[in-house]
């Protein structure tokens, strides 16, 4: 359970990540990057970074705790969760930028234009969601196949799919109520989360809430977590 939220901000990154990197410039020099190919950038990393994290992270830990594991399981999944408090701060100070840039610009109202500002701004909170989905599944899925009974391994399993399944409804079900409750605040058809112009969504506030809620979501996590009695001897 304390990993839906962070599936939730994972949800981000097919939906209005890709809605704001739509309206920035997506040059690469002379390559042109469609911006619903932004979700290779988390996947590249962690094909990039799952050697690297193996070699690197379990040995400097091991040094450092004289224990076998380096870092344990639940301190994996705990790492995950502070890298996604840590991008959706990213991603509501990137959202102030790029409507900053929008306004200095003049294109406020204007869409089809792209925005003076490179995408790969965006691309930080993808890279920083890709590192905490790296810790979290890996340190899940290590976590079932020593902790949990062999009879009951293929349901954890299982339930980490049922959290993400979950955390991207819970998405939707965010995003509806911050527009119902804007829309009734501002008595307007405008919610702040809805519109054909995403210049005039108050997305940062939506990211900085999202921020809010995995932070409440990690505190949640480490008040379970500091209380777990590891099956594990050398733990």
């Amino acid at each position: 359970m304390s990993t839906i939220i962070l599936n939730c901000c994972l949800a981000q990154l097919s939906t209005f990540s890709v809605q704001q990197a739509a309206i920035m410039d997506t040059k690469l020099s002379s390559l042109k990057v469609p911006p619903a190919s932004l979700p290779v950038f988390p996947a590249v990393f962690i094909m990039a970074l799952a050697p690297v994290y193996n070699h690197v992270v379990p040995p400097f830990f091991r040094k450092i705790t004289k224990s076998e594991m380096g870092i344990t399981h639940v301190q994996r999944i705990g790492t995950g969760l502070v890298f996604s408090i840590v991008a959706m701060a990213v991603a509501a100070l990137v959202e102030i930028k790029r409507k900053n840039v929008a306004a200095r610009s003049g294109l406020v109202d204007f869409t089809q234009k792209p925005l003076p500002i490179t995408f790969l701004w965006v691309a930080i909170q993808y890279l920083l969601l890709g590192s905490a989905d790296l810790f979290t599944l890996a340190g899940m899925m290590e976590f079932f196949f020593t902790e949990a009974p062999s009879g009951m391994r293929s349901l954890a399993t299982a339930r980490s799919w049922a959290s993400l399944a979950m955390g991207y409804y819970l998405s939707s079900v965010l995003i509806s109520v911050v527009n119902g409750v804007t829309g009734a605040y501002r008595h307007s058809s405008c919610p702040g989360l809805a519109g054909a112009n995403l210049n005039t969504y108050h997305l940062e506030r939506f990211y900085w809430l999202m921020c809010v809620l995995s932070g409440l979501n990690f505190l949640r996590s480490l008040f379970w977590a500091s209380r777990y009695k590891y099956r594990s001897a050398n733990v």
